[in-house]
C-alpha cells in the first residue's frame, strides 16, 4: 500500500533520471574537486541516507520488502568512496576539508589525535570483523539453503495446486516469491563483499592521508613535526570517522536484513518486545539474580535499579497476560452465544447427513483408537470397497454417540431416517451357524443383523472351540461393518445424488470427453442419467464401467427418453458383469422361468403415460402369481441355489417392480442378458 502511494507522486515517474544522474555524479566526484560547502552537504546526505536505510531495514516485516537493498548497498559504497577521495584531496591540498570533518575531529576525539585514531580503529574492527563478517556468512548460508530448498518448495506448490488448496494465481505468486527469495539472498551474498572492501579501503585511506599529510605539511608548507601531526592527523581521523559512522549504519542494516529469515507481520522492534517480554517468569528470575548479585558485593545502585526494573516489567507483563486470557475467554463465550443466535446456525441444522451410524455409549471403544478400536479404519475400507465393487464414491459416514439408545445398541440412518439397528456384546464374539453343525457351543442366542442368520454371542475363551465346531466367528467391529456394508448396497440408489453423478461425469470427462459431451445435456439431462444409474444400483448392478453405460445411453437416447427402457438397454450392455454374479463354476445358471400366460398378463397390464409407464394388474391374478412365485423360490432355495427369475426383456422391469415389495432381493434377468456360453437350467415355473 505504501509503495503504491509513493508511485502516485509526480517525481516518481522521473526517479530513474534522478538515480542515473546521482550515480554519474558519484563517479565524477572522484576526478573533479568539490568545494568544501558542497562536501559538507554531501557528507550530511550520506549520514542521512545511511540512517534511513537502517530504520527501513528495522521496520520491514520480511527481507523481500527491501529487495533493492543489494543494489542500494553498492551505490552507497561508491558514494562513500567518492566522498573519501574528495575529502582526501581537500585535506592534502588545503589542510581543511569543511566544517563537518573539522567538528568531528574536535568534538568526537576531543582534539586528541591518538584517541581519535584508536576510536577509528575500534569502529573499523567492529564493522569489519563483527558485523560485516557475520552478515556475509549469514547471506552465504541463506543463499545456499534457499537454492537447495527451491525444488521442494516448488513440489509443495504443485501438490497444493493439484489438491485444489490454492488457485492458479496464488501458485504463480508463491513461485514468484520463492524465485525472489533466491535472487535476493544470492545478491546479498555478493553485495556483502562491498562492505568488506569498504572497511579495508577505509584503513588504507587513513594511512595514506596521514603519511601524505606529514609529507606535504613538513616539506611543502614548512610546518613543524608537531603542527603537521596535529593538523593532518586530526583532519584524517575526523574524515575517517565521518565515513565510518554511515558505513557502520549500513553494515548494521545489512546484518538486520539478512538475519530476518522468518517472515512476520510485525517490525523488528515489535518482534523483539513481544518475544522478550512474553515470559514474565524469566524476567522475574533475572530480577532475583541481579538482587542476589548486589547483596553479594556488586554495586548496589545499578544492580538494584535493574532488578527493580525487571521486577516491575515481570509484574506488569504477567498482569497483562492474565487480562488477555480473561478477554479471550469472554470473547470466546460471546462468540459462542453470538453463533447460537445467528440465523445461519439454524439453517445449518437443516442439512441431513446421507449416512449416519449412531451408537450407545458402551460401543464408543469401537471407534476410540486409544482403546484399540478399529471401526474408523473399517469404515474407510467400506468406502473403498464400495468404490471398487459398485463404482460410486460414498459421502462421509457420520458416526456419533446417542445417549438415548441402549448402551450396546446401534442404529443406521439413511438421510436421517432409521433403516436398520442391532445390538452387540463388546466382550464377546458372534458365532454364526451354517445350519449343519451338530455340536454347538454355549452362548447367548441372537440373530446376525445383516443377513438374519441364527447366531450366538460366545465369550472370548470359547472362540477357538466355536471355530473348531464349524461356526463362523467374527468380532463386534466386523458385525457393524458388515451390516453397514449391506445397508449401503441396499440403499445405494438413494445415496447417489445428482451432484454425485456430476462428479462421476467429470471424472469420465477427463479421459473420454466425447461421450460425456454428446450425452449431457444434449440427449439426456443430469436427472435422467441419475435415474438410470439409480435403477442399476437398486438391483445391485455395479456402475463402475461408466464409459459403457454412457455410450449405451447415447446410442439409445435418440429413440426413447423412457428411463425404464434405457435401463434395459444398459443392462444388456452390461450383461456379462450382471450374469457372472449368479452362475456356477461350470457356467450354469439356475433359473425360474415365467409361464407365457404370466408374461402376457403383465404385458396387458402395462399402462403408458406422459410421465412413464407402470403395471396395473388385477389383484386376484397378482395373488396367484405371488403364491406361485413364493413356492418356486422356496423350492430353489431348498436346493441350495439362489433364486433367479428369467423372463422376456419387455416384461423384466415390470415384473421386478411388481415383486419388489414381496421379495426385495429377488434377481430378475431377461433373455437378452444371457451369453451363449451360459448353460441355463430351469428349476421351476411361475404360472397361473
Amino acid at each position: 500500500m505504501a509503495s503504491e502511494q509513493v508511485a502516485t507522486m509526480k517525481w516518481y515517474k522521473h526517479s530513474d533520471i534522478i538515480v542515473a544522474a546521482a550515480v554519474m555524479g558519484m563517479v565524477v566526484m572522484m576526478v573533479i574537486p568539490v568545494p568544501t560547502f558542497l562536501l559538507d552537504l554531501l557528507l550530511t546526505i550520506n549520514i542521512t541516507f545511511s540512517l534511513i536505510i537502517l530504520l527501513v531495514s528495522m521496520y520491514n516485516n520480511e527481507p523481500l520488502q527491501f529487495s533493492s537493498f543489494p543494489s542500494l548497498l553498492l551505490i552507497m559504497t561508491i558514494f562513500r568512496l567518492s566522498l573519501n577521495v574528495s575529502s582526501t584531496r581537500l585535506i592534502l591540498l588545503n589542510g581543511f576539508a569543511g566544517e563537518i570533518i573539522n567538528q568531528f575531529g574536535q568534538f568526537v576525539i576531543g582534539g586528541n589525535p591518538v584517541v581519535g585514531f584508536v576510536i577509528f580503529l575500534i569502529l573499523v574492527v567492529i564493522q569489519f570483523i563483527v558485523i560485516t563478517k557475520g552478515a556475509e556468512r549469514v547471506a552465504e548460508v541463506a543463499a545456499r539453503f534457499t537454492l537447495d530448498a527451491m525444488p521442494g518448495k516448488q513440489m509443495s506448490i504443485d501438490a497444493d495446486l493439484n489438491a485444489g488448496l490454492i488457485t492458479d494465481k496464488e501458485a504463480i505468486d508463491r513461485r514468484r516469491r520463492i524465485q525472489g527469495e533466491a535472487d535476493f539472498y544470492g545478491a546479498m551474498d555478493g553485495a556483502s563483499k562491498f562492505i568488506k572492501g569498504d572497511a579495508i579501503a577505509a584503513i588504507i585511506i587513513v594511512i595514506i592521508n596521514i603519511i601524505g599529510g606529514f609529507t606535504i605539511g613538513i616539506l611543502q608548507r614548512k610546518l613543524s613535526l608537531l603542527e603537521a601531526l596535529n593538523t593532518y592527523t586530526l583532519l584524517t581521523v575526523g574524515e575517517g570517522l565521518v565515513a565510518q559512522v554511515p558505513a557502520l549504519l549500513i553494515s548494521t542494516a545489512t546484518g538486520i536484513t539478512v538475519t530476518r529469515a522468518a517472515s512476520t507481520d510485525v517490525n523488528l522492534g515489535q518482534q523483539f518486545t513481544s518475544q522478550l517480554l512474553s515470559r514474565p517468569r524469566a524476567l522475574a528470575i533475572a530480577s532475583a539474580a541481579l538482587a542476589i548479585m548486589a547483596l553479594l558485593g556488586m554495586p548496589l545502585i545499578p544492580f538494584l535499579t535493574m532488578s527493580a526494573v525487571l521486577g516491575i516489567l515481570a509484574f506488569v507483563t504477567k498482569k497483562a497476560q492474565d487480562q488477555q486470557k480473561i478477554k479471550m475467554i469472554e470473547q470466546a463465550q460471546d462468540d459462542e452465544v453470538e453463533e447460537i443466535r445467528k440465523p445461519e446456525n439454524v439453517i445449518s441444522l437443516l442439512q441431513v447427513d446421507v449416512l449416519e451410524l449412531e451408537m450407545g455409549y458402551s460401543l464408543i471403544p469401537l471407534v476410540d483408537v486409544n482403546q484399540g478400536g478399529d471401526l474408523l479404519d473399517r469404515v474407510v475400507m467400506i468406502r473403498r470397497q464400495c468404490a471398487l465393487e459398485m463404482g460410486i464414491v460414498l459421502p462421509p459416514i457420520r458416526m456419533r454417540d446417542n445417549m438415548q439408545l441402549k448402551p450396546n445398541s446401534y442404529i443406521i440412518k439413511v438421510k436421517g431416517v432409521e433403516v436398520a439397528k442391532g445390538e452387540l456384546m463388546l466382550d464377546h464374539f458372534l458365532a454364526m451357524s451354517s445350519g449343519l453343525i451338530e455340536n454347538g457351543v454355549q452362548g447367548f442366542d441372537t440373530v446376525e443383523p445383516a443377513f438374519g442368520l441364527p447366531a450366538k454371542w460366545v465369550s472370548a475363551n470359547l472362540r477357538e472351540q466355536a471355530e473348531l465346531a464349524g461356526y463362523t466367528v467374527v468380532d463386534p467391529s466386523s458385525v457393524i461393518a458388515t451390516h453397514l456394508t449391506e445397508i449401503i448396497k441396499s440403499f445405494a440408489h438413494e445415496v447417489l445424488g445428482r451432484q454425485d453423478v456430476q462428479n462421476l461425469l467429470d471424472h469420465v470427462k477427463k479421459t473420454h470427453p466425447a461421450v460425456v459431451e454428446e450425452l449431457v445435456p444434449g440427449l439426456l439431462t443430469l436427472g435422467e442419467v441419475q435415474k438410470v444409474l439409480a435403477g442399476l444400483l437398486r438391483e445391485r448392478v455395479p456402475v463402475r464401467d461408466m464409459v459403457s453405460i454412457l455410450e449405451t445411453l447415447a446410442d439409445n437416447a435418440r429413440a426413447t427418453k423412457d428411463t425404464d427402457m434405457l435401463l434395459e438397454y444398459v443392462r444388456q450392455a452390461l450383461a456379462r458383469n450382471i450374469v457372472k454374479q449368479y452362475i456356477d463354476a461350470d457356467d450354469t445358471l439356475h433359473v425360474i422361468t415365467l409361464d407365457p400366460a404370466v408374461e402376457q398378463i403383465i404385458r396387458d397390464s402395462i399402462q403408458y403415460t406422459d410421465h412413464g409407464s407402470y403395471v396395473a394388474i388385477d389383484p386376484e391374478k397378482a395373488q396367484v402369481i405371488f403364491k406361485s412365485l413364493s413356492a418356486a423360490v422356496e423350492e430353489v432355495s431348498g436346493r441350495g441355489h439362489q433364486a433367479v427369475i428369467l423372463c422376456a426383456p419387455v416384461v423384466r422391469v415390470y415384473f421386478k417392480k411388481l415383486t419388489e415389495k414381496l421379495i426385495p432381493g429377488l434377481v430378475v434377468l431377461s433373455y437378452n442378458e444371457l451369453e451363449g456360453r451360459v448353460n441355463v437350467q430351469s428349476l421351476g415355473v411361475v404360472s397361473v
